[in-house]
Protein backbone atom coordinates (compact mmCIF):
# COMPACT_ATOMS: atom_id res chain seq x y z
CA UNK A 1 0.00 0.00 0.00
CA UNK A 2 1.11 3.69 -0.59
CA UNK A 3 -0.46 6.91 0.70
CA UNK A 4 -2.46 7.29 -2.45
CA UNK A 5 -4.93 4.79 -0.22
CA UNK A 6 -5.03 6.84 3.00
CA UNK A 7 -8.06 4.49 4.37
CA UNK A 8 -4.83 2.55 5.41
CA UNK A 9 -4.13 5.31 8.01
CA UNK A 10 -7.18 5.57 10.20
CA UNK A 11 -7.04 4.53 13.38
CA UNK A 12 -10.10 2.28 13.59
CA UNK A 13 -8.08 0.40 11.66
CA UNK A 14 -4.96 -1.12 12.61
CA UNK A 15 -5.34 -4.47 10.99
CA UNK A 16 -5.35 -2.94 7.90
CA UNK A 17 -2.29 -1.06 8.99
CA UNK A 18 -0.48 -3.88 9.43
CA UNK A 19 -1.35 -5.72 6.40
CA UNK A 20 -0.01 -2.26 4.55
CA UNK A 21 3.75 -2.52 6.14
CA UNK A 22 4.06 -6.33 4.06
CA UNK A 23 6.52 -4.55 1.49
CA UNK A 24 10.00 -5.33 2.12
CA UNK A 25 12.30 -1.84 2.86
CA UNK A 26 14.09 -1.49 -0.63
CA UNK A 27 17.98 -2.67 -0.45
CA UNK A 28 19.29 0.74 -0.94
CA UNK A 29 17.50 1.46 2.76
CA UNK A 30 19.74 -1.58 4.01
CA UNK A 31 23.22 0.70 3.05
CA UNK A 32 21.75 3.91 4.27
CA UNK A 33 20.86 1.85 7.24
CA UNK A 34 24.30 0.63 7.93
CA UNK A 35 25.68 4.00 7.33
CA UNK A 36 24.22 5.47 10.02
CA UNK A 37 25.08 2.51 12.32
CA UNK A 38 28.54 2.86 11.79
CA UNK A 39 28.56 6.53 11.79
CA UNK A 40 26.45 6.67 15.18
CA UNK A 41 29.59 4.79 16.31
CA UNK A 42 31.53 7.04 15.96
CA UNK A 43 28.97 10.01 17.34
CA UNK A 44 29.08 7.96 20.63
CA UNK A 45 32.51 6.91 20.33
CA UNK A 46 33.22 11.37 19.88
CA UNK A 47 31.01 12.17 22.49
CA UNK A 48 32.49 10.65 25.15
CA UNK A 49 36.47 11.20 23.98
CA UNK A 50 35.84 14.92 23.31
CA UNK A 51 35.09 16.26 26.94
CA UNK A 52 37.91 14.16 28.37
CA UNK A 53 40.23 15.42 25.42
CA UNK A 54 39.00 18.66 26.38
CA UNK A 55 39.66 18.19 30.18
CA UNK A 56 43.43 17.45 29.29
CA UNK A 57 44.16 20.48 28.07
CA UNK A 58 41.99 22.93 30.13
CA UNK A 59 40.12 22.82 33.33
CA UNK A 60 37.84 25.73 32.83
CA UNK A 61 34.42 24.67 32.37
CA UNK A 62 33.40 27.68 30.32
CA UNK A 63 36.40 26.45 27.63
CA UNK A 64 35.11 22.55 27.87
CA UNK A 65 31.48 23.96 27.46
CA UNK A 66 32.09 25.86 24.17
CA UNK A 67 34.04 22.63 22.81
CA UNK A 68 30.91 19.92 23.65
CA UNK A 69 28.17 22.76 22.58
CA UNK A 70 30.35 23.87 19.14
CA UNK A 71 28.93 21.00 17.04
CA UNK A 72 25.57 22.38 17.84
CA UNK A 73 26.16 25.53 16.88
CA UNK A 74 25.62 25.71 13.21
CA UNK A 75 22.24 24.51 13.39
CA UNK A 76 21.35 28.02 14.85
CA UNK A 77 23.84 29.89 12.35
CA UNK A 78 23.60 27.42 9.17
CA UNK A 79 20.69 25.48 9.65
CA UNK A 80 18.37 26.92 7.41
CA UNK A 81 20.57 27.70 4.72
CA UNK A 82 21.73 23.81 4.60
CA UNK A 83 18.40 22.89 4.38
CA UNK A 84 18.48 25.51 1.52
CA UNK A 85 21.41 23.85 0.00
CA UNK A 86 19.96 20.26 0.43
CA UNK A 87 17.00 21.28 -1.77
CA UNK A 88 18.99 22.19 -4.10
CA UNK A 89 21.92 20.04 -4.93
CA UNK A 90 21.48 16.21 -5.37
CA UNK A 91 20.50 14.79 -1.61
CA UNK A 92 23.16 11.35 -1.60
CA UNK A 93 25.94 13.02 -3.42
CA UNK A 94 25.46 15.68 -0.78
CA UNK A 95 25.39 12.49 2.08
CA UNK A 96 28.50 11.01 0.88
CA UNK A 97 30.50 14.09 -0.01
CA UNK A 98 29.78 15.67 4.01
CA UNK A 99 31.26 11.90 5.74
CA UNK A 100 33.61 12.05 3.53
CA UNK A 101 34.76 15.23 4.49
CA UNK A 102 33.93 14.96 8.25
CA UNK A 103 36.46 11.87 7.80
CA UNK A 104 39.20 13.98 6.57
CA UNK A 105 38.07 16.49 9.07
CA UNK A 106 38.49 14.01 12.20
CA UNK A 107 41.78 13.49 11.22
CA UNK A 108 43.33 16.72 12.39
CA UNK A 109 42.84 16.16 15.82
CA UNK A 110 44.73 12.74 14.81
CA UNK A 111 47.26 14.73 13.50
CA UNK A 112 47.76 17.67 15.81
CA UNK A 113 47.77 14.95 18.62
CA UNK A 114 50.57 13.17 17.29
CA UNK A 115 52.86 16.41 16.43
CA UNK A 116 51.92 17.97 19.94
CA UNK A 117 50.22 21.35 18.57
CA UNK A 118 46.04 20.40 20.24
CA UNK A 119 44.58 23.07 21.69
CA UNK A 120 40.99 24.27 22.56
CA UNK A 121 40.77 26.55 19.84
CA UNK A 122 41.78 23.58 17.27
CA UNK A 123 38.85 21.71 18.90
CA UNK A 124 36.74 24.25 18.54
CA UNK A 125 36.95 24.87 15.51
CA UNK A 126 37.02 20.97 14.27
CA UNK A 127 33.44 20.55 16.36
CA UNK A 128 32.03 23.49 14.76
CA UNK A 129 32.67 22.38 10.63
CA UNK A 130 31.53 19.15 12.29
CA UNK A 131 28.53 20.40 12.90
CA UNK A 132 28.15 22.28 9.75
CA UNK A 133 28.68 18.90 7.81
CA UNK A 134 25.68 17.70 10.30
CA UNK A 135 23.54 19.97 9.35
CA UNK A 136 24.44 19.15 5.73
CA UNK A 137 23.91 15.94 6.28
CA UNK A 138 21.07 15.82 8.23
CA UNK A 139 19.36 18.08 6.33
CA UNK A 140 20.01 15.76 2.94
CA UNK A 141 18.82 12.87 4.43
CA UNK A 142 15.78 13.45 6.04
CA UNK A 143 14.66 14.88 2.50
CA UNK A 144 16.27 11.47 0.92
CA UNK A 145 14.80 8.80 2.68
CA UNK A 146 10.51 9.74 1.68
CA UNK A 147 11.72 9.97 -1.43
CA UNK A 148 13.30 6.11 -1.80
CA UNK A 149 10.72 5.40 0.25
CA UNK A 150 7.65 6.64 -2.23
CA UNK A 151 7.01 8.64 0.96
CA UNK A 152 4.89 5.49 2.19
CA UNK A 153 3.69 6.14 5.70
CA UNK A 154 4.08 2.00 6.74
CA UNK A 155 7.24 1.75 5.04
CA UNK A 156 8.67 5.46 6.58
CA UNK A 157 7.45 4.48 10.17
CA UNK A 158 9.66 0.78 9.60
CA UNK A 159 12.65 2.54 8.17
CA UNK A 160 12.23 5.55 11.17
CA UNK A 161 11.90 2.64 13.98
CA UNK A 162 14.72 0.89 12.39
CA UNK A 163 17.27 4.06 12.14
CA UNK A 164 16.06 5.53 15.73
CA UNK A 165 16.81 1.87 17.69
CA UNK A 166 20.07 2.03 15.38
CA UNK A 167 20.86 5.49 16.83
CA UNK A 168 20.00 4.25 20.09
CA UNK A 169 22.06 1.32 20.54
CA UNK A 170 25.31 2.84 19.10
CA UNK A 171 25.44 6.17 19.81
CA UNK A 172 23.56 5.68 23.21
CA UNK A 173 24.42 2.50 24.33
CA UNK A 174 27.58 1.23 22.92
CA UNK A 175 30.02 4.48 21.95
CA UNK A 176 30.75 6.09 24.70
CA UNK A 177 32.13 3.15 26.88
CA UNK A 178 33.96 2.37 23.86
CA UNK A 179 35.14 5.96 23.26
CA UNK A 180 35.92 6.41 27.03
CA UNK A 181 38.09 2.71 26.85
CA UNK A 182 39.96 4.05 23.83
CA UNK A 183 40.98 7.33 25.05
CA UNK A 184 42.22 5.16 27.80
CA UNK A 185 44.58 3.67 25.81
CA UNK A 186 45.53 6.45 23.09
CA UNK A 187 44.03 10.04 22.96
CA UNK A 188 43.79 9.68 18.93
CA UNK A 189 42.54 6.06 18.79
CA UNK A 190 38.12 7.53 19.29
CA UNK A 191 38.82 9.98 16.98
CA UNK A 192 40.28 7.60 14.35
CA UNK A 193 37.69 5.29 14.99
CA UNK A 194 34.98 7.97 14.19
CA UNK A 195 37.15 9.14 11.31
CA UNK A 196 37.14 5.49 9.85
CA UNK A 197 33.32 4.91 10.63
CA UNK A 198 32.81 8.61 8.31
CA UNK A 199 34.35 6.84 5.66
CA UNK A 200 32.45 3.47 5.97
CA UNK A 201 29.09 5.44 6.10
CA UNK A 202 30.46 7.67 2.82
CA UNK A 203 31.06 4.72 1.07
CA UNK A 204 28.04 3.10 2.17
CA UNK A 205 26.12 5.60 0.96
CA UNK A 206 27.89 6.46 -2.90
CA UNK A 207 26.72 3.01 -3.65
CA UNK A 208 22.98 3.81 -3.30
CA UNK A 209 20.66 5.05 -5.83
CA UNK A 210 20.80 8.65 -6.72
CA UNK A 211 18.78 10.85 -5.38
CA UNK A 212 15.54 10.31 -7.88
CA UNK A 213 13.33 14.18 -6.87
CA UNK A 214 12.76 15.93 -10.12
CA UNK A 215 15.68 18.84 -10.24
CA UNK A 216 14.07 21.84 -9.20
CA UNK A 217 13.91 25.10 -11.31
CA UNK A 218 15.68 27.90 -10.16
CA UNK A 219 13.36 30.67 -10.24
CA UNK A 220 14.10 33.55 -13.14
CA UNK A 221 14.77 36.12 -10.40
CA UNK A 222 17.72 34.01 -9.18
CA UNK A 223 16.10 33.70 -5.39
CA UNK A 224 19.33 33.69 -2.92
CA UNK A 225 19.33 30.79 -0.26
CA UNK A 226 17.59 33.03 1.98
CA UNK A 227 14.66 33.56 -0.26
CA UNK A 228 14.68 29.52 -0.39
CA UNK A 229 14.65 28.81 2.88
CA UNK A 230 12.22 31.44 3.69
CA UNK A 231 9.97 29.63 1.77
CA UNK A 232 10.55 26.21 3.68
CA UNK A 233 9.59 28.42 7.83
CA UNK A 234 6.75 29.99 5.90
CA UNK A 235 5.42 26.13 4.99
CA UNK A 236 6.11 25.04 8.25
CA UNK A 237 4.44 28.09 9.96
CA UNK A 238 1.05 27.79 7.65
CA UNK A 239 0.40 24.11 8.32
CA UNK A 240 -0.82 23.52 11.74
CA UNK A 241 -0.47 19.54 11.79
CA UNK A 242 3.25 19.93 10.55
CA UNK A 243 3.80 23.25 13.20
CA UNK A 244 2.54 21.23 15.82
CA UNK A 245 4.55 18.20 15.24
CA UNK A 246 7.70 20.55 15.29
CA UNK A 247 6.60 22.45 18.61
CA UNK A 248 6.47 18.72 20.22
CA UNK A 249 10.40 18.54 20.08
CA UNK A 250 11.32 22.40 21.38
CA UNK A 251 8.86 21.90 24.44
CA UNK A 252 10.81 18.65 24.56
CA UNK A 253 13.73 19.91 24.79
CA UNK A 254 13.25 22.59 27.28
CA UNK A 255 12.46 19.74 29.39
CA UNK A 256 14.56 17.15 28.48
CA UNK A 257 17.84 19.62 28.86
CA UNK A 258 16.62 21.85 31.55
CA UNK A 259 16.70 17.82 33.63
CA UNK A 260 20.40 17.11 31.66
CA UNK A 261 21.82 19.85 33.22
CA UNK A 262 21.15 18.79 37.01
CA UNK A 263 21.06 15.05 36.03
CA UNK A 264 24.64 14.59 37.20
CA UNK A 265 24.11 16.45 40.39
CA UNK A 266 20.52 14.84 41.38
CA UNK A 267 22.06 10.93 40.73
CA UNK A 268 25.42 12.16 43.22
CA UNK A 269 23.03 13.93 45.81
CA UNK A 270 19.72 12.89 45.66
CA UNK A 271 20.23 9.18 44.48
CA UNK A 272 23.16 8.65 45.78
CA UNK A 273 25.13 7.01 42.80
CA UNK A 274 28.94 7.39 41.77
CA UNK A 275 30.25 6.86 38.80
CA UNK A 276 29.32 3.26 37.68
CA UNK A 277 25.58 3.35 38.75
CA UNK A 278 25.49 7.34 37.13
CA UNK A 279 26.73 5.37 33.92
CA UNK A 280 24.24 2.72 34.89
CA UNK A 281 21.44 5.20 34.85
CA UNK A 282 21.96 6.27 31.82
CA UNK A 283 21.67 3.00 30.62
CA UNK A 284 18.42 2.73 31.29
CA UNK A 285 17.32 5.33 29.29
CA UNK A 286 19.13 3.75 26.08
CA UNK A 287 17.26 0.60 27.06
CA UNK A 288 14.15 1.65 27.38
CA UNK A 289 15.15 3.40 23.85
CA UNK A 290 15.80 0.57 22.01
CA UNK A 291 11.97 -1.22 23.65
CA UNK A 292 10.42 2.27 22.17
CA UNK A 293 11.83 2.13 18.65
CA UNK A 294 11.06 -1.49 18.54
CA UNK A 295 7.19 -0.97 19.30
CA UNK A 296 6.74 2.55 18.11
CA UNK A 297 5.06 0.53 15.03
CA UNK A 298 2.63 -1.57 16.43
CA UNK A 299 1.43 1.38 18.89
CA UNK A 300 0.91 3.76 15.84
CA UNK A 301 -1.30 0.49 14.66
CA UNK A 302 -3.26 0.33 18.04
CA UNK A 303 -3.90 3.68 18.61
CA UNK A 304 -3.80 5.52 15.39
CA UNK A 305 -0.32 8.09 14.97
CA UNK A 306 -1.85 11.11 16.74
CA UNK A 307 -3.13 8.40 19.35
CA UNK A 308 0.01 7.57 19.95
CA UNK A 309 1.79 10.64 20.19
CA UNK A 310 -0.68 11.50 22.56
CA UNK A 311 -0.01 8.81 24.98
CA UNK A 312 4.27 9.26 24.37
CA UNK A 313 3.56 12.69 25.78
CA UNK A 314 1.28 11.69 28.55
CA UNK A 315 4.09 8.77 29.49
CA UNK A 316 7.46 11.08 29.21
CA UNK A 317 5.37 13.71 31.61
CA UNK A 318 4.28 11.21 33.98
CA UNK A 319 7.56 9.36 33.68
CA UNK A 320 9.73 12.70 34.15
CA UNK A 321 8.04 13.87 37.41
CA UNK A 322 7.83 10.57 38.77
CA UNK A 323 11.72 10.65 38.16
CA UNK A 324 12.57 13.83 39.95
CA UNK A 325 10.19 12.29 42.87
CA UNK A 326 11.85 9.06 43.33
CA UNK A 327 14.74 8.65 46.58
CA UNK A 328 16.38 5.40 44.92
CA UNK A 329 18.39 4.17 41.49
CA UNK A 330 15.47 1.35 40.48
CA UNK A 331 12.64 3.66 40.39
CA UNK A 332 14.86 5.85 39.04
CA UNK A 333 16.31 3.72 36.88
CA UNK A 334 12.68 2.59 35.56
CA UNK A 335 11.56 5.52 34.82
CA UNK A 336 14.52 7.03 32.77
CA UNK A 337 13.24 3.40 30.92
CA UNK A 338 10.23 4.62 30.39
CA UNK A 339 11.19 8.44 29.12
CA UNK A 340 13.67 6.50 26.64
CA UNK A 341 11.20 4.46 25.77
CA UNK A 342 8.09 7.21 25.00
CA UNK A 343 11.05 9.53 23.54
CA UNK A 344 12.29 7.00 21.41
CA UNK A 345 8.65 5.86 20.01
CA UNK A 346 7.97 9.71 19.33
CA UNK A 347 11.11 10.48 16.95
CA UNK A 348 9.72 7.32 15.19
CA UNK A 349 6.37 8.31 14.42
CA UNK A 350 6.70 11.88 14.28
CA UNK A 351 9.28 11.92 11.70
CA UNK A 352 7.54 9.42 9.34
CA UNK A 353 4.26 11.93 9.48
CA UNK A 354 6.49 14.38 8.49
CA UNK A 355 8.07 12.98 5.93
CA UNK A 356 5.14 11.55 3.95
CA UNK A 357 3.25 15.13 4.02
CA UNK A 358 6.10 17.36 3.49
CA UNK A 359 5.99 17.84 -0.07
CA UNK A 360 9.41 16.20 -1.66
CA UNK A 361 11.21 19.63 -3.20
CA UNK A 362 10.52 21.11 0.12
CA UNK A 363 11.83 18.50 2.20
CA UNK A 364 15.23 19.98 3.43
CA UNK A 365 14.48 23.39 4.22
CA UNK A 366 11.02 22.82 6.07
CA UNK A 367 12.80 19.77 7.95
CA UNK A 368 15.88 22.36 8.75
CA UNK A 369 13.20 25.27 9.96
CA UNK A 370 11.85 22.07 12.30
CA UNK A 371 15.32 21.07 13.97
CA UNK A 372 16.41 24.57 14.13
CA UNK A 373 12.97 25.24 16.54
CA UNK A 374 13.85 22.02 18.18
CA UNK A 375 17.98 22.72 18.79
CA UNK A 376 16.97 26.69 19.77
CA UNK A 377 15.12 25.55 22.52
CA UNK A 378 18.08 23.32 23.97
CA UNK A 379 20.71 26.31 25.81
CA UNK A 380 17.20 28.08 27.01
CA UNK A 381 16.23 25.14 28.76
CA UNK A 382 19.44 24.69 29.71
CA UNK A 383 19.64 27.83 31.83
CA UNK A 384 16.29 27.02 32.57
CA UNK A 385 16.91 23.66 34.39
CA UNK A 386 20.09 25.13 36.35
CA UNK A 387 18.02 28.37 37.65
CA UNK A 388 15.63 25.76 38.41
CA UNK A 389 17.57 23.96 40.71
CA UNK A 390 19.24 26.88 41.97
CA UNK A 391 16.00 28.16 43.15
CA UNK A 392 14.00 25.22 44.20
CA UNK A 393 16.10 22.81 44.41
CA UNK A 394 17.24 19.58 42.04
CA UNK A 395 14.04 17.75 41.96
CA UNK A 396 12.54 20.96 40.42
CA UNK A 397 13.57 20.76 36.85
CA UNK A 398 12.33 17.33 36.41
CA UNK A 399 8.73 18.11 37.92
CA UNK A 400 8.30 21.32 35.99
CA UNK A 401 9.94 19.11 32.35
CA UNK A 402 7.19 16.87 33.08
CA UNK A 403 4.68 19.27 33.26
CA UNK A 404 5.61 20.69 30.29
CA UNK A 405 5.71 17.30 28.45
CA UNK A 406 2.62 16.34 29.58
CA UNK A 407 1.00 19.29 28.49
CA UNK A 408 2.42 18.32 24.78
CA UNK A 409 -0.04 15.99 24.47
CA UNK A 410 -2.67 18.91 24.38
CA UNK A 411 -0.32 20.26 21.43
CA UNK A 412 -0.87 16.90 19.90
CA UNK A 413 -4.54 16.38 20.54
CA UNK A 414 -5.37 19.64 19.19
CA UNK A 415 -3.80 20.01 16.25
CA UNK A 416 -2.19 16.51 15.67
CA UNK A 417 -5.29 14.34 16.53
CA UNK A 418 -6.14 11.13 14.30
CA UNK A 419 -8.59 13.13 12.73
CA UNK A 420 -6.32 15.63 11.43
CA UNK A 421 -3.58 13.19 10.09
CA UNK A 422 -6.07 11.48 8.48
CA UNK A 423 -7.28 14.66 6.36
CA UNK A 424 -4.18 15.47 5.49
CA UNK A 425 -2.71 12.35 4.69
CA UNK A 426 -6.35 12.07 2.34
CA UNK A 427 -5.26 15.67 1.26
CA UNK A 428 -1.87 14.92 0.18
CA UNK A 429 -3.05 11.61 -1.70
CA UNK A 430 -5.76 13.96 -3.67
CA UNK A 431 -3.53 16.36 -4.85
CA UNK A 432 -0.70 13.73 -5.97
CA UNK A 433 -3.60 11.78 -8.21
CA UNK A 434 -4.45 15.44 -9.56
CA UNK A 435 -0.87 15.64 -10.78
CA UNK A 436 -0.62 12.69 -11.81
CA UNK A 437 -3.69 12.89 -13.95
Amino acid sequence: MTLTQPRATKAAEPAELTKAAAPKLPPAFHRLWAAGAASSLGDGVYFAALPLLASRLTQDPVLIGLVTSATLAPWLVFGLLGGALADRWDRRRTMWLTDLGRAALLAVPVAATAAGLLSIPLLIAVAFLLGIGQVLFDSAGSAYLPRLLDRDMALLQRANARQQGARTFFADLAGPPVGSLLFTLGRALPFGLDSLSFLASSLLIRSMPADRAPKRERPADGASLWADARVGVGFLLRDKLLFGLALRPAIGNLAFVGADAVLVLFARHTLHLGDLGYGLLLACQAVGGLLGAGLAGRLGALLGTGGALTATALIEGGAMAGFGLCGGPVLAGLALAGIGAAMAATMVLAPALGQALIPVELAGRVGAARRLLSVGAAPVGAVLGGWLADTAGLRAPFLVGGLLLAATALVTVTVAGNRQIEQALAARAAAEQVVAA
